[in-house]
C-alpha cells in the first residue's frame, strides 16, 4: 500500500507516517519510481505506535515494542526489552501519583487553614461592638 492508504488505514497522517519513518520506526520499500510503499506489517507497527504514544511513552520508549513485533511476536510487549520498558513506565506514573497526592494533601490542608482563618476572622468582625 502507499503511504496515503497507510495514512488513512492508520488513522495519520502521511507526514507523521514520514517522520516515524526518520526516527527508524517505520519501514517502507520504494517501488521503481521512488513511492514507499508498504505492507501489512506496517500498519501493525503503526497501529502499536498511536497506541503507546497515547497512553503516554515516547518514541524512544516505543523502539523495543517496534523491534518485538518485527521479530514476528505477536505483540509488542511480550519481549524482555518491551517489559523492562513497562515496568519503568510503571514505575514513573507510580512515583507521579505519589507526588500528585503529596501535591493533594497539602492543598487540601492550606484550604483548611484558609477556611478556618476566613471563619475566624469573621466571627470577630461580628462580635465587634458598633
Amino acid at each position: 500500500m502507499l503511504i496515503g492508504e497507510l495514512a488513512e488505514r492508520a488513522g495519520t497522517s502521511t507526514r507523521t507516517l514520514r517522520y516515524y519513518e526518520t526516527r527508524g520506526l517505520v519501514r517502507p520499500r520504494r517501488s521503481a519510481n521512488g513511492y514507499r510503499v508498504y505492507d501489512e506489517a506496517e500498519l501493525r507497527v503503526v497501529h502499536e505506535i498511536r497506541a503507546l504514544l497515547a497512553v503516554g511513552f515516547d518514541l524512544d520508549d516505543i523502539r523495543p515494542f517496534v523491534a518485538c513485533l518485527r521479530a514476528g511476536n505477536s505483540s509488542g510487549d511480550v519481549c524482555p526489552d518491551s517489559v523492562a520498558v513497562l515496568r519503568r513506565k510503571l514505575a514513573e506514573v507510580d512515583d507521579y501519583l505519589d507526588r500528585l497526592g503529596a501535591v493533594r494533601r497539602q492543598l487540601h490542608d492550606q484550604l483548611a487553614h484558609a477556611i478556618a482563618h476566613r471563619e475566624k476572622t469573621c466571627l470577630r468582625t461580628r462580635n465587634r461592638p458598633d
